[in-house]
C-alpha cells in the first residue's frame, strides 16, 4: 500500500474535533459501577504449562454484567512471592487468548502479565479462545463492530471495554501482583482496549497502545474501507439513514475520547500505510492524549504490521525505565585484593 493518509508533518499537528456525547462520562461511570458490584476474581487455577521459567494459572473474572472472562495469569518461576508489577494484555480482533505458552514476553521480562481473552471471538486468528458472548443483538453484518450498533447501552464494545477496565480490577487483586503498578497493553483492537482502560481507570502507571483501533470513527469511515470498518461499510449500505445513530453509538467507545481523559504515561505506535487503523485515526488519538510523558513510534514504511518485534524491544526498552519490573540492585563493593 503506498501512502494514502496526510503526510505526517501535518499528522503530527493533526489534533481534530471528534464527536462527544454530553452524557460520556456519566454512561461510564454507571456502566463501571453496575460492573463493580461483584468482586473481579471468580477462579483462580494453576495449569501444566509445558514451562519451567513461566508459571501459568486459568483465571477467570467477571466483565460485564458479571460475565465470566478468561484469562491467562503468568509470573515468572523465579520471583517466589514477590509482588511484581502487572502487564495486562489486550488482544487483536478475532483473536482469542490462545494456549498458555503462546505470548510471554511480559513474563519473560520480569512482570506478571494477564492476558484477557476476548468475548465472543476467537475464531478467526490464532489458536481460539474460551469466553461467550452472553448478550444478544439485533441486525449486524458478519463481525462484532456493528452488534448493537444503533443503541450504545447494545453495543459489543461497551461489554468489551467493560471487560478491558475489569481485568485491571482482576489483575490487582491476584497474589503476587503490585497493585499500585500496573500497565495495559496491545495491538490493533488490543490497543483501542488499552487507551479505553486508559480513559476509564485514573492510575494506571503506563499504557502500550500499538496501532490501536476504534479512534476517530468518523475518518475512518471516509478514508478506508479494510475490514473491520467494511463491516459498518456493508451495514450502512443495507441500513441506509442509520448513519447518525452509528457514529452516534461509536462516540461512546471512540479512542480519542478516552485519550482526552488518560493521565499515565504511554507509548504508541503507527504504520504509515495501514490502512486498518490509518494514520490519522492514531495521531487522532495520539495528539489529544493527556497523559505525560508520550511518545509516538513512527513506521513508514509499514502497515497495521507496526514495528512488530522492533517496536516489541522499544516497549520492553521503554517500560523498563518507566515500570521497572525489579529494584535494581546495589553495585558490588570494589574489590580491595
Amino acid at each position: 500500500m503506498a501512502l494514502f493518509d496526510l503526510p505526517l508533518d501535518r499528522l503530527e499537528t493533526y489534533r481534530p474535533e471528534v464527536r462527544e456525547p454530553a452524557d460520556l462520562d456519566a454512561s461510564w461511570a454507571a456502566t463501571l459501577a453496575d460492573a463493580r458490584r461483584a468482586d473481579p476474581v471468580a477462579d483462580v487455577r494453576p495449569v501444566e504449562n509445558g514451562l519451567v521459567l513461566v508459571d501459568t494459572w486459568d483465571v477467570t473474572f467477571r466483565g460485564f454484567g458479571a460475565h465470566p472472562v478468561r484469562a491467562w495469569f503468568s509470573r515468572p518461576a523465579h520471583a517466589g512471592d514477590a509482588d511484581l508489577p502487572a502487564v495486562v494484555e489486550y488482544l487483536g480482533y478475532g483473536r482469542g487468548r490462545g494456549l498458555p505458552h503462546e505470548r510471554l514476553t511480559w513474563a519473560a521480562a520480569g512482570y506478571a502479565h494477564l492476558l484477557m481473552d476476548t468475548r465472543g471471538q476467537g475464531g478467526q486468528y490464532g489458536t481460539g479462545g474460551d469466553t461467550d458472548d452472553p448478550v444478544g443483538a439485533g441486525p449486524a453484518a458478519p463481525g462484532f463492530l456493528t452488534r448493537g450498533i444503533r443503541e450504545p447501552a447494545q453495543h459489543y464494545y461497551r461489554r468489551l471495554v467493560t471487560d478491558a477496565v475489569r481485568a485491571v480490577d482482576a489483575v490487582r487483586e491476584l497474589p503476587g501482583v503490585d497493585p499500585r503498578r500496573v500497565a495495559v497493553a496491545g495491538n490493533s483492537q488490543g490497543g483501542g482496549l488499552a487507551l479505553a482502560a486508559a480513559g476509564l481507570v485514573g492510575d494506571l502507571t503506563a499504557v502500550l497502545a500499538s496501532v490501536p483501533f476504534l479512534c476517530h470513527p468518523g475518518r475512518a469511515l471516509e478514508i478506508t474501507d479494510a475490514h473491520p470498518w467494511q463491516e459498518v461499510v456493508q451495514y450502512l449500505s443495507v441500513h441506509r439513514g442509520a448513519q447518525d445513530a452509528v457514529l452516534h453509538t461509536l462516540s461512546y467507545v471512540d479512542g480519542v475520547n478516552f485519550a482526552r481523559r488518560a493521565t499515565a504515561p504511554a507509548l504508541f505506535a503507527v504504520g504509515l500505510r495501514d490502512t486498518v487503523c490509518p494514520p490519522s485515526t492514531v495521531f487522532a488519538a495520539y495528539n489529544h492524549y493527556a497523559g505525560s510523558p508520550k511518545e509516538i513510534a513512527v513506521h513508514p514504511f509499514n502497515g497495521h504490521e507496526g514495528g512488530d518485534a522492533v517496536h516489541v524491544r522499544r516497549q520492553l526498552e521503554w517500560l523498563a525505565a518507566t515500570m521497572p519490573s525489579k529494584t535494581p540492585s546495589r553495585a558490588p563493593a570494589a574489590s580491595t585484593v
